[in-house]
């Protein structure tokens, strides 16, 4: 018996210190007992070097504090896409000081696990749940309508509940800014494209890119690579090689890690990175990024969502959360010009990436001159534009587009960039 003494005076220990305020963890995403795919938000913070968050959902001391918690499908450290909701996450805290507590997981496979993670955030109570990934949808709406005192904001898809919303950013944009770059930075005509999943907030990417870089350079092509990974360095480098074998000069990505920037800069070729500004984890030769900058939306979402405004539903945003990362100094000076002359152009409402006329890669006019594609046609987009090497994951559907007076893009450029 006297070996039991030891024991219980722990435990009193550890109850007497949970009362004075010692915090817990968040929901533990390791519960399948795959150390490699997910860890608690506390040892994830402990990872990235940032605080540690806070998980009091069986406290009564959270009182009126607002809890909003964040399922992310790659490390914070990634410096990609996860990397950029973290920042927001940050912002949220440092607007909002006290009255908002925030966590995280990082590292939750799409799937059951998933469905796990955000269904433990909802049971301690969390108010505001987002969901980053395009593989939650499905996870998320099935938890939804568990919680009906929740709200669930999932990011890049299509569905939704009375208490979940969809909300995007119109990336294509910075992607076609971020193609005139390419296009007129190649030597060989060959760029390459790692990227992850053949979906269309993919292939939408893709289009856009390729368009800028054809809008100056109409003789350059696109190879594209999947990964079939949102997150994962290894294939990510490996892919990037493989294109620069096959003589691409340049490499972009939409892909969560510098893997292919690395590869690139090693090989003496130049890359367009995404989500953060790799160049300034890379070094000049990465031209730029196109970026994501949530922290507005998502503290305009909890601000309203405090005051009882937050309507939901589907949110297409522009380039207030999408948009171009400072150019390299080996970007030319006539390129930065036009970068910055289109750029004014879109924002302006003048003009706009989709608008015809525009050819699919096997050789049909895809949107007529004077059309442009409408929101649902660039949220479905399965097919590819002239340019992009290889079969696209659908036919191009027929008629596509509706009349409009905005002005390709592709019309600001004039001639091609020699």
């Amino acid at each position: 018996m006297k070996r039991s003494y030891p024991l219980i005076l722990l435990l009193l220990l550890s109850l007497w210190l949970a009362a004075c305020g010692t915090t817990a963890p968040a929901p533990d995403s390791n519960a399948s007992g795959d150390e490699s795919t997910a860890e608690s938000s506390e040892e994830n913070a402990a990872d990235s070097g940032d605080e540690t968050m806070t998980d009091e959902g069986d406290s009564a001391e959270s009182g009126d504090v607002f809890r909003v918690a964040f399922v992310y499908v790659a490390p914070v450290g990634d410096l990609g896409w996860s990397y950029a909701h973290d920042q927001a996450r940050k912002a949220m805290e440092e607007e909002f000081g006290d009255k908002i507590e925030t966590t995280f997981v990082e590292n939750v496979p799409e799937g059951p696990e998933a469905t796990r993670v955000i269904r433990d955030f909802a049971q301690k109570g969390y108010d505001l749940i987002f969901t980053t990934s395009f593989g939650y949808m499905e996870p998320t709406l099935e938890v939804a309508p568990e919680f009906p005192d929740t709200q669930f904001v999932h990011i890049s898809g299509y569905k939704t509940a009375p208490n979940m919303s969809t909300v995007f950013g119109r990336m294509y944009i910075p992607r076609y800014l971020s193609g005139l770059i390419a296009g007129a930075a190649t030597e060989s005509n060959t760029i390459g494209y790692v990227a992850a999943f053949p979906i269309p907030e993919v292939v939408r990417g893709l289009n856009a890119f390729t368009l800028g870089v054809r809008a100056v350079n109409p003789d350059a092509t696109v190879k594209v690579v999947y990964t079939n990974t949102w997150f994962g360095p290894p294939e990510e480098r490996e892919a990037a090689q493989a294109l620069l074998d096959g003589g691409a000069d340049v490499i972009a990505q939409h892909q969560d890690t510098t893997e292919p920037q690395k590869a690139a800069q090693e090989a003496g070729a130049l890359s367009i990175g995404y989500d953060s500004d790799m160049r300034e984890f890379v070094g000049d030769s990465v031209l730029t990024s196109p970026v994501w900058n949530w922290a507005p939306k998502y503290i305009s979402i909890a601000q309203e969502l405090m005051d009882g405004t937050y309507q939901g539903d589907e949110q297409y945003w522009g380039m207030e959360v999408a948009e171009l990362a400072p150019l390299s100094p080996q970007v030319d000076a006539r390129i930065a010009d036009l970068v910055t002359s289109v750029d004014e152009a879109i924002r302006g409402g003048s003009a706009e990436v989709f608008c015809g006329p525009i050819n699919d890669n096997t050789g049909n006019e895809a949107v007529a001159a004077g059309n442009c594609l409408t929101d649902a046609e660039m949220l479905s987009m399965e097919w590819y534009v002239e340019g992009v090497e290889g079969d696209a994951p659908a036919a191009t559907p027929a008629e596509l587009g509706e009349a409009s007076d905005k002005q390709p893009a592709s019309a600001l450029v004039g001639q091609p960039i020699e």
